[in-house]
């Protein structure tokens, strides 16, 4: 009697603390949106800052070829009518225009007080309702995305004006994959564009970037298994702008349109989007998207909608 007595007074604290930790797991799951597709336990959005469509299809990209074999696709997806990076990028995880989200500039400003956008990210969308969220972006101006307490995990290069590799970018990437297994995470390469302010865009040394690109795209996509989620994530890979000459700017078609690739459970295999004359998809789009996935609500304010079509029924 004295040994079971012992033996409970022993055991007792771990069996509470045992109880605690399983109701609140239990709490907080229950608490997590419904999502409409239930196998979709990741999301991940991919920007290959610069990517011209055209360009793409003319670089050697067998991991992106791979996933318009699997999935739905467009290469006639439009950005915002700025067509700059910031301004863009913000767009698409805010799913508003930038005359209302508000982020009209396109590099580190030396503000005592930080801007954020005026309506809520999808990270912070997400991380609201309980949902892990992170963010690997090569530019350091991506920091105005990441509103404090908005964000988990987060990467951007330190140094004002400054950006990172591609390289740098996939590492960061990895890490927090097999770290977190984020429930969201918007992954930003940004090199392509880097070389076509400096080379071109269409000039060889921009394609070869494409093509290292896609490689370190092959490094996520092998992240993704080595954490056991590949085949419950559901990635969309888009732009935030093309170009031309050197540049890119406003209501130029070159600059407007960039792809949108989605791939995962539910989406529609080798689905070209296009055949459905009336369907434009637009960068705000991929925020109403992922809200879409993830559960969350389509807001009223939202300038995007979900690209229903591009899953399966």
């Amino acid at each position: 009697m004295n040994i079971l007595l012992l033996t409970w007074k022993t055991l007792r604290p771990f069996a509470v603390a045992a109880f605690i930790a399983m109701t609140a797991a239990g709490t907080a799951a229950a608490d997590k949106p419904a999502r409409p597709i239930p196998a979709v336990e990741h999301v991940i959005v991919v920007s290959i800052d610069g990517l011209r469509p055209d360009l793409a299809l003319r670089a050697n990209m067998p991991t992106l070829r791979g996933m318009l074999r699997e999935g739905a696709y467009t290469f006639w997806a439009k950005t915002t009518a700025v067509s700059i990076t910031l301004p863009s990028h913000t767009s698409m995880l805010t799913g508003v225009a930038p005359d209302k989200h508000g982020i009209l500039w396109n590099e580190d400003l030396p503000l005592s007080k930080p801007v954020y956008p005026a309506y809520p990210t999808v990270m912070d969308s997400a991380t609201a309702s309980g949902l892990s969220t992170a963010m690997v972006a090569g530019k350091s101006k991506f920091a105005t995305l990441n509103k404090p307490g908005t964000i988990q995990h987060v990467f951007t290069p330190a140094a004002a004006n400054s950006s990172v590799d591609n390289e740098t970018v996939a590492t960061e990437a990895e890490k927090i994959i097999g770290a977190y297994r984020p429930e969201f995470l918007f992954i930003h390469f940004p090199e392509v564009d880097g070389v076509g302010h400096s080379h071109g865009w269409g000039s060889p040394e921009q394609i070869a970037t494409i093509e290292n690109t896609d490689r370190q795209l092959t490094r996520i996509l092998a992240a993704l298994d080595r954490a056991r989620i590949r085949s419950s994530t559901l990635l969309i890979l888009s732009a935030d702008h093309g170009g031309a000459g050197l540049s890119h700017g406003a209501e130029d078609a070159r600059s407007r349109h960039i792809p949108w690739i989605a791939v995962g459970p539910g989406v529609k295999r080798g689905y070209d989007l296009t055949q459905i004359a009336s369907l434009e998809v637009r960068t705000e789009d991929t925020a109403a998207t992922v809200c879409y996935l993830l559960g969350l609500p389509q807001q009223p304010y939202f300038d995007g909608k979900p690209v229903l079509a591009a899953f399966s029924e």
